[in-house]
Order: structure tokens, then C-alpha cells, then sequence
């Protein structure tokens, strides 16, 4: 029974189910630590089918497949691959539909993926791809709906397709004011009477628009949504900057108390996590409260995290019982492949016993979270956490595994951590807001001057609240940067070289403190200075690079450099690893927020140039398109640490690089 429709079929139709997400980990490593935790899940949490993320553009097609096969086969979990269509060429889409069948998927996430190229980007074959080819890539696939017809076209029915559905309307380029699920509504019902299956929505934490949404589809004259299963999406909430973040992208609204819960203590993640697990758990009995005459499903969009997950799950009774084994084997699927009964609990014949643990149930005391600095990323231990639900106790969110990296890992995250490369947007772009919208911020720049225009305006808090590689949307410059903005301007001003990250030292500051605090109040915060720009090539080889290496200097600092073409060069050992954030907690191990380490930073190399070419397609402009890739092609990424950050420390790294732009 691998089809999702089969397996919600046969449940009563008073039963609750739910479903997990992963994507693909950027590194090697990180992919490798998620396999022990998806096992992990598997075991204690028995999820009814999972689903694994595709790269916009199939930028991650291989490693989606990877995991789908390790899913399905090795972890004996009904998998549900997502497959998008827009910027691909269509024998990438065959071979996805048959790499599927092969490794015994039998669910397709259907999805639209980037708006096409040639109408949002206005590309055209000045870079040399054939015409022809430009055409294959939206030839058929224009919409969600156009990759629907497809595959039911080519595959008959041996895929169970789902398609994505928006209760507050979906986001694409549209101000909030004009996003309404009812001018989607067409779209969707076109995507169902083409073969869709089931509904997954986009998250939200408005309850009261999903069961509107709901209601209205059920109830639409079309009559096309009567019976379809319709899934909740759900995104935990892990930390308040991330939280903010993508409902500013996806315009989804946050009720009013929430905020006013999360705003006076969005610097301490454990805290922040606690109210979110209550507030996720709120709106699952919530929409579980709703009659329905079919069983109810929540989608959760996990991160690859799995501490809060399971946080939730237990609090709502979700996890369905394990089956009862006689004699060491399954009583209830001795028939099913060994993998399927292990790591799968939700099978043929138990699916009856499901309902006896899914009801909403009083909120049991509240669990502890994590820590992170702000939207950075950590890789500190914390069993901190309330003791499992005693019908629950394969479920271990306090364990050492679960939680040892429980955080989204972004740019300055563990590289060794499943949850490396956070698609924390879950936007289809990789650039922190919209083609348009990049356009309105940044313009078409055809100069240095109107690029480095740019950063000193970013800098200067003036127009221009993000850069192409802001991972944070706040309107304002942080308080923290603003401390240091002299330096930072000296080095854009004086030789262009573009900042893009920065901090200053900090040591023992309070965690309370309004600048410098995170965590737990009653600690203790430490940070070296640190900065990463774009230096021109030559500024690197001539003058920055010559400089951090002298005798003199080099005991003071470390640097990673890389370039668009994948050169790299560091001052340190491959498995260097320097902590820049960490605190110090009543109670607790150190917390390291902040790192900076070789696999990390390539990774980020990689993107950070990328972010150069999805500027420059956003560009409608040829001369600043060109412009904008031949500066992506001339400058160095540079990453420079300053070991010091004792009192009268903190200031030599600023004092090194203005030495070096004055030579």
C-alpha cells in the first residue's frame, strides 16, 4: 500500500494522521547524519508517508533521489517525491518519473517550481544556449496543473499526485492586498480535474483562514474538492527571525497574540520554541475540533529537525501505537517486508489501531527548546526537554541525537548537521525576495560606483533594507552592526570591498543585553570580530592576501577565500573549526551560535556566486545583466576571523583591514 490515498482510505474517519518533509542536506556529511535521523523518526514517530523537497530548476535532483530511495527502500517509508516543472527541460522530468518507479515511488508532489524564465527573468539565448532548448524548457510546462496532465499522460495512474493549495492565497509576486485563495481558486480546480489526488496547503498559523479555505472547497459548486484529501501544512516554529522571515515572503499572517507571546522573548530561542510548540499544538486540536468525515492529516514541515516535531506529536497524541509484536514479529504485517514492518508502523492491517491515540488531549507541561544568536545557527546539546509521554517512550526528544545540531543551520550553522542548508524561505527563489521586487531594491546597476552605491546606502540604513545576500528582512540595520558600520563603510568606500557579513567582539556580555544578548537569562555571551566581502580579485592577490599573511598579522587572524570558479585558499588546517558566537548558561554546556569552518564556507561560496546570477537574471537590462556577471566572475568571497575579543581586543581586526585598504 504505497499510495498515499490508499493508506488515508483505509483509515476510520475518525482517525488523525500526519506527514514529515525533508530536503536534501547541502554537504556530504550533513546528508549522511540525516539517514541515522530519519531512521531514528521512522522508528519512534511512524509518520504515514514523508516527503522529500526538489530543488528549484532541479538544482538538487540527484540528491532528492538519493533520499527518496533511502526513504523508500532502505527506511521502508511511503515517500512522496516533489517534482517541479518550470526551467526544466522535459527528459529531466522523464528521467525523475522513471528514477521514481524504479526506486519504488509511488507519489508525485507536483508543483510549478520558479515562474518561467523567458517571461519572469526575460531571458534569451544571449548566453548561448540553443533556442530550441529555450524553448523545451516551458513548452509544456507552464503551470502545476500542465505537469499534472502529464504525468497522468505518460504514467497512467501509477503515481498518486498531490498538488500544492494556498489558504491565504499564494504569495508569487503579489502584494498581500491583492493575494486571495479565491483568485486561485480556478488554478486549483484546474490542477484537480487534471488527476490530482490530494492537497497539501501551504503553512499558515492562521487557523480560522485554513478552515475557511477548507469549508469553501468542500463546499465550492465545482463539487471537484468534495471528497479529495485536503492536508494542512505546518511549519514548527524553531526561531523568531526564521518565523518572521517566511511569513514575510509567503505573506501569511501572524495572529496578533502570538507576536505579543514571541516579541519579549524572540532572543531566546528555548523560550520561543516552548511557545511555539503550545501554539502549533493549539492549532492542531483546533483544526481537529472541526467535524470532517474523513480522517485529518497535518503536514509538517520539519527542517530536518526533529526535537520540536516530536515535541508536538506528543503533545497531540499523533504518534500512532507500535504494533504488537508476538514471538518477535509483527502480529499485525507479518506478510510486509521486514524493512516496512520495522520502521513503518502505519501498514496493511494495523491501520485500525491509529485511531486510539489520535485525539486531542489536555496540553501536557511545556518542553525546552534551544538556543541560536538571532537567525544563526548553532550545534549545541540541550536535554533540557520535559521527559517523553509515557504511551510514547520510543519517542526521545531529550536524547543526545535529537538534539545535538536542533536547529536550522544556515550560513554559519554545522556543516556536519542534517539540518545544513535550511531552505528556511521556502521561497522558489534563491535570492531573499522577488525578481520585481530585487528590480525596485537594487536597480540595474551598469557601474562600480552604483554597486558599491548600494552597500553604503545598506550600510548607511538608508533605501536599501537587504542586499542579495541578507538573510534577514528587517527594514533596519542591526544594532549590532551599527557598531561597527564606520569600519564596514571604510572598506566599501575606500577600496569596494563589498561587505556582506560582519560582527563585532563581545566579552561576557549579558545575555540580556539589547545589542549583544541571546538565550536564557542569567548568561553569559562571547563573540570574536569577524567580516566576509567581496574583495576584487586583484585587491586579493596583491594587497589583503600578502598583508594577512605576514608574520606580523597572521598569528592574529584566519581567512577563507574562494571564487566563482571554485578556487579556495585559507590561512587554516581542512578540519578547522572556530567558534565566533557562544554562551554561557546556568545549567547547561557551553552553546556554540556561531561557526565558521572550510565545508561550511564552500558551500556558501557556491551560493554567493549563484546569488550574483539570479540578480543578473532579474535584470531586464542586457548591459546590467552582463555587467553583473562579469563583476560575479572578478571578485573573491573573503572571510577574515580577529582572535581577539577581550577587553581592548576587540578592535585589532578593524584595525588590521583599515592597515591593510591604506597601504
Amino acid at each position: 500500500m504505497d499510495k498515499i490515498t490508499d493508506k488515508i482510505a483505509a483509515l476510520p474517519n475518525d482517525a488523525s494522521f500526519f506527514s514529515l518533509e525533508f530536503f536534501p542536506p547541502k554537504t556530504q556529511i550533513g546528508f549522511s547524519n540525516l539517514q541515522d535521523r530519519l531512521q531514528r523518526m521512522s522508528q519512534s514517530l511512524r509518520p504515514l508517508f514523508v516527503n522529500v523537497t526538489w530543488g528549484a530548476g532541479g538544482c538538487t535532483s540527484s540528491r532528492s533521489l538519493e533520499l527518496a530511495e533511502i526513504c523508500q527502500r532502505q527506511l521502508g517509508l511511503t515517500t512522496c517525491l516533489h517534482l517541479t516543472c518550470t526551467n526544466m527541460k522535459r527528459k529531466v522530468v522523464d528521467e525523475a518519473l522513471r528514477e521514481a518507479q524504479i526506486i519504488g515511488v509511488r507519489n508525485i508532489l507536483a508543483l510549478r517550481g520558479d515562474p518561467p524564465r523567458d517571461e519572469e527573468y526575460r531571458l534569451d539565448t544571449e548566453d548561448g544556449e540553443e533556442e530550441e532548448e529555450v524553448k523545451e524548457n516551458n513548452e509544456e510546462f507552464i503551470w502545476a496543473a500542465d505537469l499534472v496532465r502529464y504525468i497522468r499522460r505518460t504514467c497512467g495512474d501509477f503515481f498518486c499526485i498531490g498538488v500544492a493549495a494556498y489558504p491565504e492565497g499564494h504569495s508569487d509576486e503579489s502584494h498581500p492586498r491583492e493575494q486571495s485563495y479565491e483568485k486561485d481558486l480556478p488554478y486549483l480546480i484546474e490542477k484537480v480535474r487534471a488527476g490530482a489526488d490530494f492537497l497539501v496547503t501551504q503553512f499558515f498559523f492562521d487557523v480560522h483562514a485554513y478552515t475557511r479555505f477548507e469549508r469553501t472547497l468542500r463546499q465550492h459548486d465545482s463539487k471537484a474538492f468534495r471528497k479529495i484529501p485536503i492536508i494542512p501544512g505546518l511549519l514548527p516554529i524553531q526561531n523568531y527571525q526564521i518565523l518572521k522571515r517566511t511569513t514575510k515572503l509567503a505573506h501569511c499572517r501572524i495572529p496578533p497574540g502570538l507576536l505579543e507571546a514571541l516579541d519579549p522573548i524572540k532572543a531566546d530561542d528555548e523560550e520561543v520554541k516552548r511557545k511555539g510548540i503550545d501554539a502549533i499544538s493549539d492549532m492542531i486540536r483546533e483544526i481537529q475540533a472541526v467535524k470532517s468525515d474523513a480522517p485529518r492529516g497535518f503536514h509538517f514541515y520539519t527542517l530536518n529537525l526533529e526535537k520540536v516535531v516530536g515535541s508536538i506529536l506528543e503533545n497531540c497524541n499523533l504518534v500512532p501505537p507500535e504494533p504488537l509484536v508476538i514471538n518477535g514479529e509483527d502480529s499485525t504485517t507479518s506478510d510486509l517486508p521486514a524493512t516496512t514492518n520495522e520502521m513503518n508502523g502505519i501498514n496493511q492491517k494495523a491501520v485500525n489501531g491509529i485511531s486510539q491515540l489520535c485525539k486531542p488531549s489536555d496540553p501536557p507541561s511545556s518542553r525546552r527548546g534551544s538556543i541560536t544568536s538571532n537567525y544563526l545557527t548553532t550545534t549545541s546539546n540541550d536535554s533540557a526537554s520535559s521527559a517523553p509521554n509515557a504511551t510514547n517512550t520510543a519517542i526521545n526528544t531529550t536524547s543526545r541525537e535529537a538534539t545535538w545540531d536542533d536547529y536550522p543551520n544556515g550560513r554559519f550553522g554545522d556543516a556536519r548537521s542534517p539540518a545544513y542548508g535550511t531552505p528556511i524561505s521556502y521561497s522558489p527563489y534563491s535570492l531573499p525576495c522577488t525578481p520585481a521586487q530585487a528590480r525596485s531594491l537594487w536597480g540595474e546597476p551598469t557601474s562600480l560606483s552604483a554597486i558599491t552605491n548600494l552597500f553604503t546606502s545598506h550600510l548607511s540604513g538608508k533605501s536599501v533594507p537587504q542586499l542579495p545576500w541578507s538573510d534577514d528582512s528587517s527594514p533596519s540595520l542591526s544594532s549590532e552592526t551599527a557598531l561597527i558600520r564606520d569600519h564596514l563603510l571604510t572598506l566599501t568606500t575606500t577600496r569596494n570591498w563589498w561587505t556582506i557579513a560582519s560582527q563585532p567582539a563581545a566579552d561576557g556580555v549579558p545575555s540580556t543585553d539589547p545589542i549583544h544578548g541571546w538565550g536564557p537569562a542569567k548568561g553569559f555571551v562571547f563573540q570574536k570580530p569577524f567580516v566576509e566581502l567581496f574583495c576584487p580579485t586583484d585587491d586579493w592577490d596583491d594587497r589583503l592576501k600578502p598583508f594577512l599573511k605576514s608574520a606580523s598579522i597572521a598569528p592574529e587572524i584566519s581567512f577563507y577565500a574562494g571564487t566563482s570558479s571554485g578556487r579556495f585558499e585559507s590561512s587554516e588546517r581542512s578540519d578547522a573549526v572556530h567558534a565566533v558566537t557562544w554562551g554561557s548558561f546556568l545549567g547547561k554546556e557551553i552553546m556554540t551560535a556561531t561557526m565558521v569552518e572550510e565545508v561550511s564556507f564552500r558551500q556558501w561560496c557556491e551560493e554567493a556566486f549563484g546569488r550574483w546570477e539570479e540578480w543578473a537574471r532579474c535584470c531586464r537590462d542586457g548591459a546590467a545583466r552582463a555587467y553583473l556577471r562579469r563583476q560575479r566572475e572578478g571578485v573573491v568571497l573573503v572571510n577574515v576571523i580577529g582572535h581577539g575579543y577581550r577587553d581592548g581586543e576587540g578592535d585589532r581586526l578593524w584595525k588590521v583591514l583599515r592597515e591593510a585598504v591604506r597601504r
